[in-house]
């Protein structure tokens, strides 16, 4: 058995890739050219050599805020293209290569240019403003001037002298009356204000005005009738022109200020009426004069905008990989003649000759006359773990990695998740119809998966478009289940043949009463159609389906202890195989697989026994006769004999493993001979990475013999609440079917039972709806997480370490924009 499995091929995704630690001795000339070629492959994880300095102390910093700067300017040639409705050019162009250095220069005088058209622009801009707002000053106040001459020299204007009270001071509300009456003590004295202000601070701007001047004012606004665009947030923003009539010189200073506070803008208006048009007619010309040189300056910035768009994209490019590679050759160090580079890193044995021909190109391109010498070194820390996945095996290895990265080379649970996640959701969501509508989502999405990749996508969206696969199979499998469960929309077909029961007379009365009667042999694919709405349908799923549940549950765990037998092998511990993996196979099946034994020996048999009563009364009873509960020959003794292992099998996995370890301890200090040893309980006693040199002679047995203590009994306690824990397959599936009968009968057929369009129409809608969000959404979401949790504590704990660090190499292709 043993030659087999060594026999069998290798896979890629159960063991991690091999790594080895290697050293790269790089000369100064080389190394910038070494690295980005590395960059390219993006298959070495460099190590840190510098970790005790901060970023300002190490060899490359200037080279480093070079690139962040010119980071900053093309963000800000990528803000202005965007303000500008431009688009960047993600076509690629015959661009020249350019230098770092010669793209520093040529960023340096793109800005500068940017910004002195930029600061014109903006002076224009706001030149443009003031005379548009002149010039509708001029407009507004004529009006007011000229309405407030004629009241001035008409003979019938009555007016009224209206002094209110107000604690210490006396206001006049007719001031403008009382100034325009052709008095010549009066005239002269009368004075005003015009200007525009923001339509929202007018109500205040009037307020404060009526305060600061105790009434002594006259305030004429109206609306400017266009809107005005604000140069520095550049959105169109309503104002209010107005007119503020007023007396004295101390008046005159206190409205000032208020305009200046409230951000209004004031303007001269003559007081002489026949010169306005004159005034306007200039403004206005000057304005047609700004206005063509704003729209060429506009053009002229454009222009500039435009070639800049064409090539930012292959800049950014440029300085992300260069602030890239200066970061990383920041993770090397000079060797005591500070003429070479030394680096140290991790890469996988398949990849060596890539790297060392990468190499040799870098020497040649650079025409350094040293070679880099690259070779192997023997390292103290776990290799990082590495998986090579495609698009349709990465989504499931994320699902593995969120519950904790492989320990290197263990054996990894995504072999398993590609088939066995898609298929404990597809349990409990076992509807074809529904099935049928996640297979078109699915398909959708990975028709357009060239186009969707390249986009930019919400985090919902991203998170579907991540795990399209993964929702393809779930689809498939709830199809399968679904025709399994025979359920449309829990509506059940005769797709594989008509039922194997009929009614016992043609009016089928007594069909949910009585029952059937079974007439030709079994359906044969699925649940028969006819137990749909019987008498006994609920009591017959509910069986089905936990019976079923607690299968797959069992078979789901001794799949993981098996995989626990693997990992021991792999790793050379024999330990774990003898006082682990077969006391815990022999706990599990002298209980739960016996269990399983039953519920098949009961569906082959079609016996009556009650296997509630048996399992029970193994333990309280073993030796009593079971009577009608017998399902076989030899039952009884066979009871009695599960039931000695299993209570044996939990001192086996409890005390003996760490007595072993405290002898093979002492053995070693004692200058005997044995073979090494590679488990997993050495590694809890020893500190990691360096340290572990200097004290592995440590052994503290208390601490071996607890954990080991709760490790059994965490498994015996876990046995028994994992298998429970399976039942959710039961549960959910039984709810969605519910759910979904719900939705059909209480929602679809009741609106179809009336002779009415409209009723019909929201029947069908509020079914549609319901099926979309509550069935097809939240179902399928709780699914998916019952499922998730099955995998990660059920399944993976019987074997699976998961305290890894992933294999993150330096990589061009895994640059993002929030490198920069």
């Amino acid at each position: 058995m043993e030659r087999f499995i060594d026999n069998l091929p290798p896979m890629d995704l159960m063991r991690s890739e091999k790594m080895t630690f290697v050293q790269l001795i790089i000369p100064a000339e080389s190394a910038q050219r070494a690295v980005s070629y590395l960059g390219e492959l993006g298959l070495l994880q460099f190590r840190d050599l510098n970790a005790d300095k901060s970023p300002f102390q190490r060899t490359f910093v200037n080279q480093v805020k070079r690139c962040a700067e010119m980071s900053r300017k093309l963000r800000f040639f990528k803000d202005q293209i965007n303000k500008a409705g431009l688009m960047s050019s993600s076509r690629t162009l015959l661009q020249p290569d350019i230098d770092l250095e010669d793209l520093e220069v040529h960023l340096a005088e793109h800005e500068h240019e940017l910004i002195e058209m930029n600061s014109n622009s903006d002076k224009l801009r706001q030149s443009y403003n003031e005379l548009l707002e002149f010039k509708i000053v001029l407009q507004k106040a004529c009006s007011f001037l000229i309405s407030s001459h004629g009241r001035a020299i008409s003979d019938e204007v009555e007016l009224q002298d209206n002094v209110y009270s107000n604690g210490d001071y006396v206001e006049t509300s007719s001031l403008l009356d009382q100034e325009m009456r052709p008095e010549p003590s009066n005239t002269s004295s009368l004075r005003f204000i015009s200007g525009i202000i923001c339509k929202s601070k007018a109500l205040r701007f009037e307020r404060m005005l009526f305060r600061a001047t105790r009434g002594n004012m006259l305030f004429n606004h109206a609306p400017a009738g266009e809107q005005i665009m604000d140069p520095v947030s550049t959105e169109m923003i309503e104002k209010t022109v107005f007119v503020v009539f007023f007396s004295g010189e101390q008046a005159r200073t206190k409205i000032l200020k208020i305009c200046e506070a409230f951000g209004a803008n004031c303007y001269p208006v003559p007081e002489d009426i026949s010169k306005h048009g004159q005034i306007t007619r200039e403004v206005t010309s000057r304005l047609t004069d700004l206005e063509a040189t704003l729209d060429a300056g506009i053009r002229h910035r454009n222009k500039a905008l435009a070639y800049i768009a064409d090539h930012i994209t292959k800049w950014m490019d440029l300085v992300r990989r260069e602030k890239a590679v200066y970061d990383t050759l920041n993770m090397l160090n000079f060797d005591v003649t500070k003429k070479c580079l030394v680096g140290e890193g991790w890469c996988p044995m398949i990849a060596k000759s890539q790297m060392q021909e990468a190499l040799q190109r870098a020497t040649f391109d650079s025409n350094s006359q040293v070679g880099i010498i690259f070779h192997q070194m023997d390292a103290v820390e776990s290799p990082p773990t590495y998986f090579r996945t495609n698009t349709f095996t990465n989504p499931y290895q994320e699902i593995v990695d969120a519950y904790g990265v492989a320990r290197y080379q263990e054996a990894n649970p995504a072999v398993y998740t590609t088939v066995v996640f898609p298929f404990l959701f597809a349990m409990m969501f076992g509807d074809w119809g529904h099935g049928i509508c996640l297979l078109l989502g699915a398909l959708v999405l990975i028709s357009r998966e060239n186009k969707l990749s390249t986009q930019k996508l919400g985090s919902f969206m991203e998170m579907l478009f991540g795990g399209r696969y993964v929702i393809l199979l779930m689809s498939l499998f709830s199809i399968y289940c679904g025709l399994i469960y025979n359920e449309f929309f829990s509506v059940p077909f005769h797709i594989f043949g008509p039922s194997a029961f009929q009614c016992r007379d043609t009016s089928c009365r007594d069909a949910h009463t009585i029952g059937l009667v079974k007439y030709r042999d079994p359906y044969p694919f699925g649940v028969d159609p006819s137990w749909r709405g019987s008498r006994t349908e609920l009591a017959f799923l509910n069986s089905m389906k936990m019976k079923m549940s607690i299968l797959f549950g069992v078979a789901h765990m001794n799949l993981g202890i098996i995989l626990s037998y693997f990992n021991a092998r792999f790793f050379g511990s024999s330990l774990d195989i003898r006082y682990q993996f077969v006391p815990q196979m022999i706990f599990l099946n002298s209980l739960f697989g016996y269990l399983s034994l039953l519920i098949i020996v009961k569906w082959c048999t079609g016996s009556q026994a009650d296997l509630y009563h048996v399992m029970i009364y193994m333990f309280l009873s073993p030796t009593d006769e079971l009577g009608e509960n017998q399902l076989f020959w030899g039952q009884r003794p066979l009871q009695i004999v599960l039931l000695l292992l299993a209570v044996i099998a939990v001192p086996w996995m409890l005390f003996p493993k760490p007595f072993i370890l405290k002898k093979l301890h002492t053995e070693r200090f004692q200058g005997r001979s044995y073979g090494i040893l590679n488990t997993s309980e050495m590694d809890l006693e020893v500190e990691p990475d360096s340290a572990r040199e200097h004290h592995h002679e440590e052994f503290n047995f208390s601490e071996v013999f607890v954990h080991q203590m709760i490790h059994s009994i965490e498994f015996v306690l876990g046995s028994v609440s994992n298998t429970a824990s399976y039942l959710r397959l039961w549960a959910l599936s039984l709810a969605h079917s519910e759910l979904s009968t719900v939705f059909y009968e209480k929602v679809l057929l009741l609106a179809w039972g009336y002779d009415n369009l409209i009723i019909r129409l929201v029947g069908l809608t509020v079914f549609a709806f319901a099926t979309a969000f509550i069935l097809l959404m939240m179902e399928s979401l709780s699914a998916f997480l019952h499922a998730l949790r099955l995998h990660w504590v059920e399944f993976q704990n019987k074997f699976y370490h998961g305290d890894g660090y992933k294999f993150k190499p330096f990589s061009f292709a895994s640059l993002t924009e929030d490198d920069d």
